[in-house]
């Protein structure tokens, strides 16, 4: 198995997710927990896998500087051009997380990283490069596909031989992670270099509702609730992702 990279078609979903509940869910989490968490003077921030750029694009309008990669082109073009629609300016940068370290002299107040583990063949790997990219006294912002609220999801549809046979990972070119991650697993491989600060769970509940249910909820009370119960101590874990923020040791 290898990383998975992004292509037009791909973009184009993603752009249709984005324009949805589910992405509307998943940008007021993230940055709601960054908000909260980062101190308000500008920062050195590194967005690694930024595909399309929007959280990027709302960082920079909150006055950061931002250097933006994404292994992908046609996600590059589509970040280039939600910037410059926006007025504002980044460091572009095409390359792999691999390459990073060889392009890049600095490191970062910032560093974000959102989506990108589950596609990546060996997970485990990019954290010790998240980490020398990482300032002394920063932060890291890792939000993961969660491996438990797939098993949930499954238990709900009774999905039992899929369970057995340990079938998590998505069908080649769907949209649907490779590489779901056990948070405990995660925790582990993370404690010898980052101490985590705060937890939130992306989507606690939205993804469980009937159909008829989401289409009948107004996005305005999905958000207050989503974000009522991020962090409540019961629902947090059943996140379809999880955002840990996380400080170097």
């Amino acid at each position: 198995m290898s990383d998975r990279h992004f292509d037009e078609l791909a973009t184009r979903f993603a752009e249709k997710i984005y324009g949805g509940a589910k992405g509307a869910i998943r940008l007021a989490v993230l940055q709601a927990d960054l908000a909260q968490a980062l101190p308000e003077r500008p920062l050195r921030i590194l967005d690694i896998g930024a595909g399309l750029g929007h959280m990027s694009l709302w960082l920079a309008e909150r006055g950061h500087q931002l250097t933006v990669t994404e292994p992908a082109e046609p996600m590059l073009q589509g970040a280039r051009e939600r910037f410059a629609a926006a007025g504002q300016t980044a460091t572009f940068i095409q390359a792999p997380w691999q390459d990073l370290l060889g392009q890049l002299t600095e490191r970062y107040d910032v560093v974000v990283c959102h989506a990108v583990l589950e596609w990546l063949a060996e997970p485990h790997a990019i954290l010790p490069v998240l980490h020398q990219l990482t300032a002394p006294g920063g932060w890291l912002s890792l939000a993961f596909y969660n491996k438990d609220a797939l098993i949930y999801r499954n238990l709900l549809k009774g999905h039992f031989r899929k369970l057995r046979k340990q079938e998590f990972a998505g069908e080649k070119q769907s949209l649907t992670p490779q590489m779901p991650l056990d948070p405990r697993e995660l925790a582990t491989q993370l404690a010898a270099l980052w101490r985590v600060e705060s937890q939130s769970g992306v989507r606690v509940f939205h993804d469980y509702m009937p159909r008829d249910f989401q289409l009948k909820a107004e996005l305005i009370d999905l958000l207050e609730m989503e974000l009522a119960h991020r962090r409540h101590p019961s629902f947090m874990g059943l996140g379809r992702y999880l955002h840990w923020i996380c400080r170097p040791r």
